[in-house]
């Protein structure tokens, strides 16, 4: 019997449930609140400083393995600027294809096959195929509603001698949950206690809320040393098809990665490291002023959404509100997502597709609040059809 064509480790993973959502966002003509990209372009001087770097020839062949020196010197500036951390930008700065690039180069660098990666479920669905690839072992450790808070016991309890790793992601994709400085302090411990290597996804560091405090977890006593840290350009600057990302660690962590790195991409967007130089470097007016935008266009559709009838977990950070929609006599979130664009004109994402328990996942929908207000306003309108569907069954 010919064996299957897809390697055991990827069975199952098909198509991603984003790409499955956003076709059918637009064979159906359906607002699209599924996948978290912005529907307006990030600053207009950062535009041109792309198209300035692709005129002026710089980027337009391959730029360094590492990264251009003029971003890898902005990524520690701007550690320095807003944590207080120094990292050498010769050394301990790695620019990638987005971040989920350095995800996988990192999971690849440092798991062998049988290590086990502790990732706080719900968690993004890349995270499963990277340590899948890698031969390692996922070992979720379960958010709860109504806010998502890590159980440092129930983490403790998830260690064993085979784990290798822990994979943090703060503020939280898709629950919007941002670690406290406390939940934070219980995992370094726990690192340091039991000689753990952590990789953090911050992508979304700059979208926190509501006087919440994004807190990187390698600003923590112990964690400088081991924990390779990783964000990216795409979400604080709304160029989310970039894919400049970037990693931050010791010299032999991002050493590390970067020999896997080099054999996924090698190089990638030389014109726009060019320009993610100089967006890192805009003044703190930017940076509060799109955490404020987001957080009333947050509002704005977390307002709509408890009107059409969904529990709402508001989120602290993030691009993304999480509902649950019993409230509204259904039980199945995919198959909810799956029908809601036929019925009110409207893609949403089946949470579930982002836990090992199916049953903690099945009846959680999440909805992208980065879209234009009347983008969100069109579709809150079209979500209370909803309610009005609901009333005519029961007659």
């Amino acid at each position: 019997m010919r064996r299957p064509l897809l390697n055991r480790r990827l069975a199952g993973m098909g198509t991603t449930i984003f790409a499955e959502m956003s076709a059918l966002a637009v064979r159906t003509g359906s607002i699209n609140l599924g996948q978290g990209f912005p529907d307006t372009d990030g600053p207009a001087e950062v535009a041109e400083a792309a198209a300035r770097a692709i005129r002026e020839g710089h980027g337009n062949q391959y730029p360094p393995g590492p990264g251009i020196p003029e971003l890898r010197q902005a990524v520690a500036d701007h550690q320095r600027r807003f944590y207080g951390l120094e990292y050498d930008p010769e050394t301990e700065v790695l620019v990638t294809a987005g971040a989920t690039e350095a995800i996988a180069a990192a999971l690849l660098a440092l798991l062998e096959p049988g290590d086990e990666v502790i990732a706080l479920e719900p968690y993004y669905d890349s995270y499963a195929a990277c340590i899948a690839m890698a031969g390692a072992v996922r070992v979720p450790v379960t958010l709860h509603p109504p806010d998502f808070a890590l159980d440092p016991d129930q983490l403790r309890r998830a260690v064993t001698p085979r784990t290798r790793l822990l994979l943090i992601n703060s503020p939280h994709n898709p629950t919007g949950a941002v670690l406290s400085r406390e939940e934070l302090t219980a995992i370094a411990e726990l690192a340091c206690e039991r000689d753990l290597l952590v990789v953090t996804d911050e992508v979304y560091e700059h979208l926190v809320y509501d006087g919440h405090e994004h807190v990187p977890l390698a600003s923590l006593p112990g964690m400088r040393e081991r924990t390779v840290s990783i964000s990216s350009a795409g979400k604080t600057f709304s160029f989310t098809g970039w894919k400049i990302g970037w990693v931050t660690s010791t010299p032999e962590l991002v050493t590390a990665v970067r020999t896997a790195k080099q054999f996924l991409t090698y190089v990638s967007g030389g014109p726009f490291q060019y320009a993610v130089a100089e967006a890192l470097r805009l003044p703190e007016s930017y940076f509060t002023g799109l955490r404020d935008d987001l957080r009333q266009r947050r509002d704005l559709l977390a307002a709509g959404l408890a009107e059409a009838g969904f529990t709402v977990y508001a989120p602290k950070g993030t691009y993304f509100i999480t509902t649950d929609i019993r409230s509204l006599g259904e039980e199945d979130g995919m198959a909810f997502c799956r029908s809601l664009p036929e019925r009110c004109g409207v893609v949403a994402i089946p949470n579930v597709v982002f836990y090992d328990d199916e049953k903690a996942g099945r009846p959680l929908v999440r909805f992208a609040f980065c879209k234009r207000p009347e983008v969100l306003t069109s579709a809150v309108d079209r979500l209370r059809q909803l309610g009005r569907q609901r009333q005519a069954h029961r007659r």
